[in-house]
């Protein structure tokens, strides 16, 4: 196989998107244990559990870009579908690989976690089948897919879904629902031609970055709580204060100017954001 075609299925499953979903399982994990130490039993789960949030986020990525291909030929014509680099169906044969590791792994954790790797890739195939089209509860769904590793984190040491991480899920929720609705301001040429009742496309790009802005804040309100409740310790806040300010920072400058190439600055600082958030979480933990 040509390194042109394995890199396209590299670029497919988005590995940087992988890579934070699996973190965010480990995460999860500490703050229910509130420690960083793990044993070895314990450890072998995580990594399960580390695979699954890999796996089935890369599926996700892959159908998602099946669906997206036509809108993608105007978004995005570089992606690896639409550039003809790699094929429809290959995405496809990718995402059921991909998805029967994940499966099987979350298997090999225990039942909980099994039936939450279940519901988070029916959530993920309603967004890419049906959801998308749907505007602000599209965003959701995929905002859902984005916090459920935090909670299968502890499922996968506990065999439960801890209270503790069900804060910081919400935290993960708010502000990936703020950058899905930034990401509608780029995609607003593609989403137009397909029927996506995106909120920019539904209000204006205006009133999408006023809502953007909103879920931001609503985020930076709701992060100081785990400290609040002595869910975390002091090492918490440092990076936490960087991650506040940042969407401040990027909410004010959404609302001020609306354009597809600022919205697409935002939507790619949201991620930057979004990791020193998981780093916040992760500090939290130490003692």
């Amino acid at each position: 196989m040509r390194a042109e075609r394995v890199f396209g299925f590299i670029r497919l499953i988005r590995p940087v998107n992988c890579l934070m979903m699996g973190l965010a399982v480990v995460v999860g994990a500490f703050i229910g244990m509130r420690s960083l130490t793990i044993e070895y039993e314990a450890l072998t789960r995580l990594i399960l559990g580390f695979i699954t949030a890999f796996t089935l986020t890369g599926a996700s990525m892959a159908i998602n870009d099946y669906y997206d291909r036509e809108i993608d030929a105007v978004n995005e014509p570089n992606r690896p579908i639409p550039s003809g680099l790699i094929k429809p169906q290959e995405s496809i044969i990718l995402a059921t690989a991909l998805t029967v590791a994940g499966f099987i792994s979350a298997a090999m954790t225990n039942m909980t976690c099994l039936l939450i790797a279940l519901a988070s890739w029916i959530v993920s195939l309603t967004y890419s089948t049906l959801g998308k089209r749907t505007g602000l509860p599209g965003n959701m769904l995929v905002s859902t897919c984005i916090s459920i590793p935090f909670l299968y984190g502890g499922a996968a040491l506990t065999g439960n879904i801890e209270c503790a991480t069900m804060l910081f899920a919400a935290l993960a929720f708010l502000a990936n629902t703020g950058r899905e609705i930034t990401k509608g301001i780029v995609d607003m040429e593609g989403d137009r031609i397909r029927g996506v009742k995106t909120i920019a496309i539904s209000h204006g790009p205006k009133r999408a970055a006023q809502v953007a802005s909103l879920f931001f804040i609503l985020a930076v309100l709701l992060s100081p709580l785990p400290a609040a409740l002595n869910l975390t310790t002091m090492w918490f806040l440092p990076p936490l204060i960087i991650t506040d300010i940042g969407f401040i920072y990027s909410s004010l400058s959404l609302v001020r100017k609306q354009t597809r190439e600022e919205a697409k600055k935002i939507k790619n600082r949201a991620l930057i954001w979004m990791a020193l958030g998981l780093i916040a979480f992760m500090s939290g933990t130490i003692k």
